[in-house]
């Protein structure tokens, strides 16, 4: 575990982490001096109000018709009794639009009941061509915050609701976007606690504020498969803040009041089951004033004018009893695994987060992985945890399948020691895993509010754990330190390899399972906090262990990684850290005239060529051999001072566009980050690349049969009776190398062979076959054996004479012997070459084996 920073003066590391006060359970950041206690705050995925979460089970209210006070709001008496009523809905939220007075949030804050004020102005109009409508829209939200600062019955104030897709597509997504930014900022700096968004809808999905405290969406959806399909896909776009469902309802004038309250049931639990912090339903009754005119044509409420209920209300009142935990369909027993090794620091407070899980059926159990630290004195204060001690250090895989054999449930969940998992970890994680097509489970992992500024950097800096998603719901990666699978499965697979002693170990169960045809999901809300290194050393230290990872997953799954090294992921990685540059604009799908009802947002891919100009290999192959060549040759000193400046420049831009949270931001903030994209590619390369030459080298085969120091051909080829096709040869041949160790990947329909061996660190080999159709139903199959040098063997290559001609620029007008440096390297082109030959050799043998096997008679070249 990486040390940290104390967060402030003189506090100690430990405190910084995470502080638990008896009786709490919410995440660090419920300091002193957080938000008073009777004032909802932002927790992970969810809110909270005090030490409760505070699932909002929320209804619309209004407007309404003005009252003797010309207040959009019934006489304080009707409004009294409503309240009344709809706290025995169950609802602990009214979601009104217009500011209310004084009297009216008293009476709510009597009934413990929150407000969410929607603040009106003209948004229907081009507000952005209009200063005056600027500045009206800017004094209505001034006004709003102004008239409820403080009040505890204040729960969010939404500063706009709804702009209409034409008016954003005529002012650009961008210029509303900062306009709504602007509103934000000017409602925070009157009422510093109040939380902020706005509401949006599906028309205008793509516009995404970066300032908002949490996502808010009006969505009208009446079947339950696309319903549930859009709230997963909100989840995504809201990304790592709560989701909240506006409006929902249906008009049960049109419907009726059956089928309304039906509709209502099964809407809220999808929501709640969906991992959303809360719903509210249009609305509290049919009494509805909008335009200046009552509306009589349309019943979406649970009351009608004269507040008596209806059908849907006792049904709204069963689902928000329900909410937000709906009962599972059932409850398997999870056996919850914890590796630490020195993580005494955060053990503690990981540990008290899982004894407070809602969750029926769960054990936990501490792996110790040979700490020398206080972690033996922390296990022994959780006596109804087993604790499993290794008397030596022997690695993160091993420690987790040591938990693996331990556990008893039908399910094992991970988390690590620096880590805190939410009380409803586990209810969602197994939900959603019982729920769907999956063997496993992940979830976010957060950092928590009160890590350092330094942490918030490296937050946003590459390299950090993330998850990859393919759909909305499957996932091709989730980290280690959050993520649930059945125990069937991991047994099925193996379990973690050993070989991943620090990382990795996530990445390769993941494409193992996925490898067998089976598929992981995503839940948002099944989250855990987890701290990010909190000094530069200790991150850097984190990539090394990264790039270490990197070389052993390139070893046992080359066929994820592409010619110079680095992963391919089929999906879209989602993580604070941008995974490059991005140069090209969004592209915004509008519809036929504006007229989509789904509008959305399709971001563009950052840009590998230029992150490129970062990595170890940019450096050593064209940076430095300017530098070098630029002393001897003084017309290149300006393309390696470019080279340089192309490189700081990615890093500058890369930093400019990092989503740093405005409370952590520092005006050494982005240049840290930019140290941090420069030195990121550097430290976790060298790292990859020496832990690449350590890695045995290909595995022994017996030799070829045959002349001794006959050159092996470039081709070989096999006859056959007839009825074996190509692929089968193929899959035999695949077979034989996993069988043996070997790297392979293999074609997947772009490329111009059938098989890639990565033979070891100096050399790899193209095989390619054609069949050959001949009489009588024989064939004869073809194999082409083309070796070629490793990334590696080139970079050290043309790394070396780079260097020479360096040296021999600096040293040759004094010393004329210099010159041979040269002769180094036909020595060391001569090495390589023996090696791709020994490869093709290996490989032939091998090719020789498979025929064998296959009753294949090899045919000897003329």
């Amino acid at each position: 575990m990486a040390l940290v920073q104390p967060a402030t003066p003189g506090q100690p590391a430990t405190e910084s982490l995470f502080r638990v006060e008896p009786g709490r359970s919410w995440p660090p950041g419920a300091t002193p001096s957080s938000p008073r206690a009777d004032r909802v705050v932002v927790d992970g995925k969810f809110f909270r109000l005090g030490a409760e979460k505070f699932p909002l089970k929320g209804v619309a209210y209004g407007p309404f018709a003005p009252n003797a006070q010309n207040e959009p709001f019934p006489a304080p008496p009707q409004a009294a009794q409503d309240l009344k009523l709809a706290r025995e809905l169950g609802a602990n939220l009214l979601r009104i639009y217009a500011v209310p007075p004084r009297w009216f949030l008293d009476l709510a804050a009597g009934q413990g009941i929150k407000v969410l004020v929607d603040v009106p102005w003209p948004k229907h109009l081009c507000f952005l061509d209009s200063p005056p409508l600027q500045q009206q829209a800017r004094d209505a939200v001034r006004a709003a915050a102004a008239a409820c600062k403080g009040h505890p019955a204040v729960f969010a104030y939404s500063v706009v609701n709804e702009i209409p897709a034409e008016i954003v597509r005529w002012s650009g997504a961008r210029r509303v976007e900062a306009f709504i930014e602007e509103l934000i900022e000017l409602a925070k700096s009157v009422d510093p606690e109040g939380l902020c968004t706005f509401t949006n809808f599906p028309p205008t999905e793509f516009l995404r504020p970066e300032n908002t405290d949490f996502a808010c969406f009006n969505v009208y959806l009446h079947e339950r498969k696309p319903f549930e399909a859009y709230l997963a896909r909100l989840q995504m776009l809201a990304d790592t803040k709560p989701l909240v469902l506006a409006e929902f309802g249906l008009d049960s004038l049109r419907e009726g009041t059956a089928r309304q309250g039906e509709f209502l049931s099964w809407q809220i639990e999808s929501a709640f089951r969906g991992g959303l912090a809360g719903a509210v339903v249009f609305s509290f009754t049919d009494d509805w004033f909008r335009g200046g005119m009552p509306i009589e044509d349309w019943a979406f409420g649970l009351t009608t004018r004269d507040r008596q209920p209806k059908p849907s209300f006792a049904a709204v009142q069963r689902a928000f009893r329900a909410a937000p935990r709906f009962p599972l369909s059932r409850a398997p027993k999870v056996s919850v695994v914890v590796a630490s090794f020195n993580g005494g620091r955060t053990l503690a407070a990981c540990l008290e987060s899982l004894a407070r899980l809602n969750y029926p059926d769960y054990e936990v159990i501490l792996v110790d992985d040979g700490s020398t630290d206080d972690t033996p004195e922390i296990a022994q204060r959780f006596p109804s945890f087993r604790t499993i001690v290794h008397q030596r250090n022997l690695g993160l895989s091993v420690a987790r399948n040591t938990g693996i054999a331990a556990a008893t449930g039908e399910i094992v969940a991970f988390t690590d020691a620096d880590c805190r998992a939410d009380e409803d970890w586990l209810h969602y994680l197994v939900g959603a895993l019982l729920d769907g097509p999956f063997v496993g489970i992940g979830g976010h992992n957060l950092p928590p509010p009160d890590d350092s500024l330094v942490a918030a950097a490296v937050m946003v800096s590459p390299g950090g754990p993330a998850h990859v998603m393919l759909t909305d719901r499957e996932a091709e990666h989730i980290p280690g330190c959050n993520m649930v699978f059945y125990k069937w499965v991991l047994e099925e697979i193996g379990g973690f390899d050993p070989v991943f002693r620090k990382a990795g170990d996530d990445v390769d169960v993941c494409w193992r399972i996925q490898e067998r045809g089976h598929k992981i999901g995503f839940s948002p809300a099944g989250f855990v906090w987890h701290h990010r290194r909190s000094t530069v050393p200790a991150y850097l230290r984190q990539q090394g262990g990264y790039g270490e990872a990197e070389a052993l997953l390139l070893r046992k799954h080359p066929e994820y990684f592409n010619p110079i090294g680095r992963s391919i992921w089929r999906g879209r990685i989602y993580a604070p850290a941008k995974t490059g540059v991005f140069v090209e604009r969004s592209i915004i799908y509008h519809g036929v005239f504006g007229s989509g009802f789904f509008q959305r947002l399709y971001a563009p891919t950052p840009s590998s060529a230029l992150m490129s100009c970062t990595s170890l290999e940019y450096h050593l192959l064209v940076t430095a051999p300017l530098l070098a060549l630029s002393f001897e040759f003084r017309l290149l000193l300006p393309l390696a001072i470019t080279s340089f400046a192309l490189t700081f420049g990615v890093c500058a831009v890369a930093a400019a566009q990092a989503s740093l949270p405005r409370n952590k931001r520092r005006l050494w903030s982005r240049p840290l980050v930019a140290l941090l994209f420069l030195l990121q590619p550097i430290e976790r390369g060298f790292a990859r690349y020496r832990a690449g030459l350590t890695i045995r080298s290909r595995p022994r085969l017996p030799e070829r049969a045959g002349t001794p120091g006959k050159v092996t051909p470039a081709q070989v080829a096999y006859w056959t009776e007839g009825g074996l096709e190509r692929f089968e040869f193929l899959r035999a041949i695949l077979d034989e190398l996993e069988r043996d160790g070997w790297g392979a990947r293999s074609d997947c329909g772009w490329e111009g062979h059938d098989i890639e061996i990565i033979g070891n660190r100096w050399s790899r080999l193209r095989l390619t076959t054609a069949t050959e159709e001949l009489a009588q139903g024989r064939r004869v199959f073809r194999c082409r054996l083309k070796p070629e040098w490793s990334l590696l063997a080139k970079v050290i290559f043309w790394g070396a004479l780079g260097v020479e001609i360096a040296v021999i620029g600096l040293l040759a007008p004094m010393q004329a012997w210099i010159w041979m440096l040269l002769l180094t390297l036909p020595v060391l082109n001569w090495f390589l070459e023996h090696e791709q030959s020994a490869l093709q050799e290996t490989v032939a043998a091998l090719l020789d084996k498979v025929a064998a096997r296959m009753n294949l008679v090899r045919l000897e070249e003329p």
